[in-house]
């Protein structure tokens, strides 16, 4: 998902975005399915980033509800989705994570059933009894996906359709572990790699997340850059944290693959 939250897609300009959008989607080939991610407090902003998108092939794009300081009513955010919808034909996901305008269930269910274009949820903000609400609730069809990083496990047990989300990109290989260890019933597994992925969340989880992200991706192999400033490089105590955390679940991670081959 490019240009989402952990990618810190608030900061980027629209030229800045297609730019991200396009060299991602030529370098995965179609092998996956690309989101791109648009954080944007006005409906004319927010069609002209998609406009600019339009040459990719999406699988669907990720887009929040407004951030301001005054936040629009139910009738004013479903017009801004479907607005959207109507001039860009690509599906979208609702990404519901700003703390001060959290959509309800209601009129997330709503917007699903009045909007064709919106694909589902990624559910974010607010408690896990939102995400379980929208997995009884949504509209047949409609994905419902998890960013509940502390709770990915029984995100999964109660059926979330996936997830988008910081841990499964700092940790990626665990969290398929997870999911593919909840599909298959094994409980012991699931359980703890839970323990372990809470660990590593509670050592990158806050105001400089992306930033912690980054450095647990570059001990992977996978070397992410700077973060954008203001926001400042993981300092050596986080750094001392993640390491161990991350350590400790991917070397778990590698002794079930290997136990599983044998």
């Amino acid at each position: 998902c490019v240009g989402g939250s952990t990618g810190e897609g608030y900061t980027l300009s629209l030229d800045e975005l297609r730019r991200l959008v396009e060299v991602t989607a030529n370098e995965v080939a179609g092998k996956v399915p690309v989101i791109a991610g648009i954080i944007s407090n006005s409906t004319h902003d927010l069609i002209a980033r998609a406009k600019a998108l339009r040459d990719f092939n999406l699988a669907a794009l990720q887009v929040t509800p407004t951030f301001y300081i005054f936040n629009p009513d139910d009738n004013a955010t479903l017009g801004h989705f479907k607005a959207l919808t109507e001039e860009v034909d690509i599906p979208v996901i609702i990404y519901n994570v700003i703390r001060w305008n959290i959509l309800s269930a209601d009129l997330m269910v709503r917007i699903m059933s009045q909007v064709p274009g919106v694909l589902g949820v990624k559910q974010s903000g607010g408690e896990i009894e939102l995400l379980a609400d929208l997995l009884i609730r949504a509209p047949k069809g409609k994905l419902i996906f998890s960013a509940q990083d502390a709770l990915l496990y029984p995100s999964f047990m109660i059926g979330a359709h996936g997830s988008i989300a910081a841990n499964p990109t700092a940790a990626p290989s665990a969290c398929i572990a997870l999911w593919n260890a909840v599909k298959v019933g094994d409980h012991e597994m699931a359980l703890e790699l839970h323990k372990r992925l809470l660990r590593l969340w509670n050592t990158i989880m806050g105001s400089t997340c992306p930033a912690c992200v980054k450095y647990a991706l570059s001990l992977q192999g996978c070397p992410s850059g700077l973060p954008r400033l203001p926001m400042p490089i993981a300092t050596p105590q986080q750094r001392a944290a993640i390491e161990p955390a991350l350590k400790d679940l991917l070397d778990y991670v590698s002794a079930r693959s290997v136990k599983s081959a044998k």
